[in-house]
């Protein structure tokens, strides 16, 4: 991973990227050096079919890899922004009332209020595993401590929003965020599912 930031640079059609570490337990501040994340925005739906199916990096991937998961999105709102812009900003369709949506979130830490952060926000992330509707969740960063991300993916956004407004500790997590400034730069975004392939856990979603 760390090693192919070179190679990225030079695909065709790939707009913005990021490859990402993960938490041990899905969500903890220790890494988990088993599983990673790589997140794109391309310019057509060809130029990812081009790379998935040819490139060397993502077949070096294919063979190193117990277990891949790939997922299609189509931003359908985000806010914020990530090394300075957003990426996700364009519009597309609305979901089915009854459709699947993935959300991301990430943050910068500031280096100040990092202890804070993981005093409130971790415990709090991982309850977003167990939340009902939810299929899939996993933490994720750029860097360690400072840099981080969760991934979600929940049976309709109904289900997403249940979670986000009716839970005491989330709120207050969203409240001390904004009291504190805790974040020198911050994103949420949400996505139509277009299709998945692969397995998470064993298991398809």
């Amino acid at each position: 991973m760390g090693t192919a930031q070179q190679p990225l640079q030079r695909v065709p059609g790939l707009r913005f990227q990021k490859l990402l570490g993960s938490g041990a337990g899905g969500f903890g501040a220790l890494p988990n050096l088993h599983r990673y994340g790589f997140m794109a925005v391309w310019e057509s739906e060809e130029a990812a079919a081009a790379f998935f199916a040819t490139h060397p990096l993502w077949q070096q991937y294919q063979q190193r890899a117990a277990e891949i998961w790939t997922a299609r999105l189509a931003p359908l709102k985000s806010h914020g922004l990530w090394d300075g812009t957003n990426p996700f900003d364009y519009a597309t369709e609305s979901p089915a009332a009854d459709g699947p949506v993935a959300v991301l979130t990430r943050a910068s830490i500031r280096l100040t209020k990092a202890r804070r952060f993981w005093r409130y926000v971790a415990p709090v992330s991982a309850t977003i595993a167990h939340a009902p509707g939810v299929r899939a969740a996993i933490g994720l960063g750029e860097l360690p401590v400072v840099r981080q991300a969760t991934v979600s993916l929940w049976d309709s956004a109904q289900a997403m929003q249940d979670y986000a407004y009716r839970s005491e500790k989330h709120r207050e997590v969203i409240r001390l965020t904004r009291q504190e400034a805790w974040y020198g730069e911050e994103m949420f975004a949400r996505f139509r599912v277009l299709g998945t392939e692969g397995t998470w856990d064993d298991r398809p979603l």
